[in-house]
């Protein structure tokens, strides 16, 4: 008896435990694979804009069939008195449970940076469904704009921002900036933080009306914006941003345009092969100083004059070009964060607290001013090492051509 009592409550726990309380279906899912804030039409409130997948249109399975749009995606808008309230009002007119674990990336307006972005750090780093691998950007357009547009090959936007982060080194036109980073520099008692930056401009063609000039708004890598503390206060262009990449990331093959050597009227491109980047800090008679070293190898990959790699005082010469041309590259970020902006945004704080720890602790709460102060040496060595495929410039084989 006692063992038939035993078999039948066992039985039963099986029977209970091996279902599937509380499972959600996929298709019971909406999920957002990019995030727009924006400021509320009314004061204190913020808008959030959810870009939400739908798959059978996003996998091209449909030509707009019964119950289908044909449209990748579903962009859909609330605004609340909070992150949390907004995205609870999306949940009215959403039909599926909008769900955050895929999502790509978080586009802030500028207009709302510019107010303070610690209630976003902490809701979006509070969140059990979000990545700290999340994508961060600042965009001046309307969030709520940005991500919802089309841009490149990819169907959905969201992914499509996330590729143009794949070849940003190769680009520098803005950092890869995700959650991560954002709240890595927030939390520094040093570093100050930097968001990629993000807008719209004319570069697409429609393939259904071409013309000779863009018509169709994309997302472009425009530079990064500047933050002190939670608030941006300032922007990078995109011009400027390869010296700013220099201290933050690997800088890959790069392109680097100058002009020759012998005709200023005209352009030599050169490409990044590879790159050493070293801080050093110094601190003598009380104060901080850094020695910064740049040395790359790069390749001629483009020459509109005449130009070979055999000429020994030709490549002497558009090397020497060439590090003045990196060097400013480099002391123009460092006088914007030093003199403009006047905060820490090249990490250099940390660099100087791993080799000087006890002196950090005494300069530490005045570092922002200690930093504007501090002296910056630059040095740069460039290596011209190759010219592709080429040696000698490229030349007409039609000798008597001049003759005729």
């Amino acid at each position: 008896m006692n063992n038939q009592k035993f078999f039948f409550i066992i039985s039963s726990l099986v029977i209970l435990l091996a279902g599937c309380t509380g499972k959600t279906e996929i298709n019971d899912l909406g999920l957002v694979m990019a995030v727009g804030l924006d400021k509320g039409e009314e004061e204190g409130t913020i808008q959030i804009t959810a870009q939400i997948v739908r798959p059978a249109d996003a996998r091209g399975q449909t030509g707009a069939p019964s119950g289908q749009t044909g449209e990748p995606i579903w962009s859909t808008t609330a605004t609340g008195d909070s992150i949390f309230s907004a995205i609870r009002h999306l949940g009215r007119h959403s039909s599926r449970r909008i769900y955050w674990a895929h999502n790509y990336i978080i586009a802030i307006n500028e207009e709302l940076a510019k107010e303070g972005i610690s209630d976003i750090i902490d809701f979006f780093t509070r969140n059990h469904q979000l990545r700290m691998r999340t994508l961060v950007a600042v965009t001046p357009d309307p969030a709520s704009e940005l991500v919802s547009t089309i841009t490149g090959i990819e169907v959905v936007p969201g992914q499509a921002i996330d590729d143009l982060f794949l070849y940003n080194t190769i680009s520098s036109a803005a950092p890869r900036t995700e959650m991560l980073d954002l709240q890595k520099a927030y939390l520094s008692e040093s570093t100050h933080p930097v968001l990629a930056r993000l807008s719209l401009n004319e570069h697409g063609i429609s393939n259904k009306e071409p013309s000779n000039t863009p018509t169709l708004k994309q997302v472009e890598l425009d530079g990064n914006g500047v933050f002190k503390n939670d608030k941006l206060i300032g922007t990078i262009s995109a011009d400027d941003t390869m010296g700013l990449m220099f201290f933050l990331e690997n800088v890959k093959s790069s392109a680097i345009v100058t002009n020759c050597t012998d005709d200023p009227n005209e352009t030599i491109t050169v490409e990044i092969k590879s790159e050493k980047f070293e801080v050093t800090p110094t601190y003598e008679n009380n104060q901080v100083g850094f020695d910064v070293q740049f040395n790359t190898n790069v390749q001629l990959v483009e020459a509109g004059c005449p130009f070979s790699i055999q000429n020994e005082q030709q490549v002497q010469k558009l090397e020497e070009q060439l590090e003045e041309s990196i060097k400013g590259k480099i002391e123009k970020v460092l006088q914007l964060a030093q003199e403009e902006f006047k905060v820490d945004i090249l990490e250099l704080g940390n660099t100087f607290n791993n080799r000087y720890p006890a002196e950090w602790k005494e300069i530490s709460q005045n570092w922002d001013s200690v930093f504007a102060e501090a002296k910056v040496n630059t040095s740069v060595d460039v290596q011209i090492t190759s010219s592709a495929l080429l040696y000698r410039p490229t030349q007409s084989g039609k000798k008597n051509e001049g003759n005729q």
